[in-house]
């Protein structure tokens, strides 16, 4: 039966356990076992996983593969990838294969810039504000000289601050926008605790300004938190060959390269199909970034927003054919870190980033880019060829089988009969029932 509870952090993790089990997994007696089952034999490795998040029961394994053959810029990469989806690092490898033997993939960094505002109520006069703020401005700054002391050493820090007048959009409102350079570290910590002292520096300069006294209204803070959305900390990644080298089995190169730019026009035009090809896009970026422990979910949300910066939702691939060459490339807000949070603790993330070459947060970028753009260039290549089914199948396979408990000598039977036939759960049961049956 479903009940409260207060005080369960303070609970150990035994305990913890066994109250959801009684209130909450009774219908599933097995349900204590496969938790412990998956807690780490050595205790001290354990522990770090518990000390994570709070309330920590176990571990939730995903696989952590390598997709190899990655020549960017002229470097070989095999690139680490931790997802649960069948197919992601297959298609990835498959095309880097494809692309190494034409150059390899090309990426730069275009700007690193992260920003974050302090967001604002004040109704009285403009100007005033405006002439608050260029007084105060300076006094800002030097309110966090000790916060960004060792970031200045490394050459980041604080870049810029501005306000902004946004009582267009909403009444009353106001922004201080605040910009950051975090170097190698993605800075999340950093921007929040430089934005808060801002805050309260400005409030306090604001409390001695003696015209705001004279009005009915004063400049209040509701809020300062960094922001996710990074248009200014982005990175290109393409790939070019002749279309002449494009050929897929009876499709020639010219009518695979037209069909591939006409997807992508696609993408690029309808709301519909371009949420499913950048969907797929973050198959490969968010598996880099969940392997080297960056933060998924900022990503994923300001690559979105991204997406809509024209006006609506589209492609954040483009791909054209100039001159007898073919040209596909991405271009992506990528706000990461190579030091600091999980980086300097999960010890995963260290081999992954040991695998990448100790890459500094750029170069992270780029190959985070890259996977992107190879990922996508996978399934639109199976798109307007095979179907995205006949690869993406076999993969899953396996995923059907191992729903079934499939014997070994099972498993191997249904992969030899299946590489011809078409692949379908129900395809797969019936092929397993008749073997079970003779």
């Amino acid at each position: 039966m479903c009940a409260k509870i207060s005080g369960f952090s303070k609970k150990s993790k035994n305990e913890k356990i066994e109250w959801l089990a009684t209130h909450y997994l009774e219908e599933h007696p097995d349900a204590i076992s496969i938790l412990k089952q998956y807690w780490n034999t050595n205790e001290g490795l354990q522990q770090l996983h518990d000390d994570f998040i709070e309330n920590t029961l176990t571990n939730y394994y995903l696989p952590f593969g390598i997709a190899p053959n990655f020549l960017i810029n002229d470097t070989l990469y095999a690139i680490p990838m931790v997802i649960e989806e069948s197919s992601v690092v297959a298609a990835a490898s498959n095309a880097a294969k494809f692309w190494l033997q034409r150059g390899g993939f090309n990426a730069e960094v275009i700007s690193t810039v992260k920003n974050g505002q302090i967001h604002m109520n004040y109704y009285g006069n403009a100007d005033e504000l405006q002439h608050f703020f260029q007084k105060v401005k300076p006094q800002l700054l030097d309110s966090v000289l000790e916060l960004q002391r060792n970031m200045k050493k490394r050459g980041g820090g604080v870049l810029d601050i501005e306000l902004i007048d946004s009582t267009e959009a909403l009444e009353g409102y106001y922004q201080l926008h605040c910009t950051f350079e975090t170097l190698d570290a993605m800075g999340a910590n950093f921007i929040n605790s430089c934005l808060e002292q801002f805050a309260q520096t400005f409030e306090a300069e604001a409390d001695r300004h003696g015209a705001f006294q004279e009005e009915t209204s004063f400049p209040k803070v509701v809020m300062s938190i960094l922001s996710n959305y990074v248009p200014e900390c982005t990175v290109k990644a393409s790939v070019s060959c002749p279309v002449s080298e494009l050929g897929q089995g009876d499709i020639e190169g010219d009518e695979f390269a037209e069909d591939f730019v006409r997807a992508v026009q696609i993408a690029k035009t309808e709301t519909r199909r371009a949420v499913t090809h950048n969907k797929g896009i973050m198959n490969g970026i968010d598996a880099v970034i969940v392997a080297t422990g960056n933060d998924f979910r900022a990503v994923e949300a300001g690559v979105h927003a991204y997406a809509s910066r024209n006006g609506h939702y589209e492609s954040l691939t483009t791909a054209s054919v100039k001159d007898g060459v073919f040209n596909f490339s991405i271009e992506v807000p990528l706000a990461l870190g190579t030091v600091g949070g999980l980086t300097s603790l999960h010890p995963m993330v260290k081999v992954a980033l040991q695998i990448l070459q100790n890459p500094s947060a750029k170069e992270l970028m780029k190959i985070v880019a890259v996977a992107g753009l190879a990922q996508n260039f996978a399934a639109l290549r199976s798109l307007v060829t095979t179907g995205i089914q006949k690869g993406h199948m076999k993969m899953h396979l396996m995923n059907i089988l191992n729903q079934m408990d499939a014997s070994t000598e099972e498993k191997e039977k249904a992969e030899k009969h299946f590489q011809d036939a078409v692949i379908s759960h129900s395809a797969v049961t019936d092929f397993i029932a008749n073997l079970r049956a003779d």
